[in-house]
């Protein structure tokens, strides 16, 4: 089992939902974790509530994954504070879920510009610090990457392209000593898509659920790479 006790880790998109809940699990381990937001206050909050009862410690960075130099500054920040970055979490992303009739130009580009240009500009900004470290990248796609569906247009696009993306950037950097995975959860209880998660929402993934799976793939030998995890709630309703 790999140690993770004072590793560092960036977090994408940290201050809230499935982010928040990969933060908490990976500071638990001892590890040192930059969460961002677009949001200072927000990245703050977070990481205040994160070091209340956490072993390792969590730094908040305000920074957009749609804008390559605000990336490069948060990483900047990140080598700054801790001089080095073993992971990689790429999971800040938004959907817009509507009929090719109605989806708009605008939501359209935000979609590509965070779900994956915005993970594109988080690794080329990360990667130089990880190939000192040979450290881990790890991308939060969807099963809407690979299963398509009626008013997802857009939103499969991303998930599709972030999902390829991700094998294509395993298979350049795996001789180098970089391992690269992605998990692509089905239906996870948060905020996304103006969900208020409550007690109905209990058989859905829970955040905490994502966090324990990259803690899992942290600790697994180095030999050894699930490049591509497809996560489903064990029982679903029944329709």
């Amino acid at each position: 089992m790999q140690n993770l006790e004072n590793k560092v880790a960036l977090v994408t998109g940290g201050s809230k939902g499935i982010g928040y809940g990969v933060a908490e699990a990976l500071i638990k381990e001892g590890m040192k974790v930059a969460i961002t937001s677009r949001s200072q206050s927000s990245a703050d909050e977070a990481a205040e509530k994160l070091n209340q009862a956490s072993k390792g410690k969590a730094l908040g960075l305000e920074a957009d994954v749609r804008d390559m130099e605000s990336q490069q500054q948060a990483v900047k920040k990140l080598m700054d504070e801790w001089g080095q970055l073993d992971l990689l979490v790429a999971n800040a992303g938004l959907g817009h879920f509507a009929s090719i009739e109605e989806l708009t130009a605008e939501q359209w580009n935000e979609m590509i510009d965070t779900n994956l240009t915005g993970v594109f500009y988080s690794v080329k900004a990360s990667l130089d610090a990880l190939k000192s470290s040979q450290g881990y990248i790890i991308t939060i796609s969807s099963l809407a990457g690979t299963n398509f569906f009626a008013g997802g247009a857009g939103y499969n696009a991303t998930k599709f392209g972030l999902t390829g993306f991700t094998q294509a950037v395993m298979l350049d950097l795996r001789q180098q000593g970089i391992k690269v995975s992605t998990i692509m959860p089905g239906s996870v209880s948060t905020h996304f898509n103006n969900n208020q998660p409550d007690s109905s929402g209990d058989w859905k993934i829970q955040i905490e659920d994502l966090g324990q799976m990259v803690v899992d793939l942290m600790h697994m030998h180095p030999r050894t790479l699930p490049s591509k995890v497809e996560v489903r709630p064990s029982q679903p309703p029944q329709k």
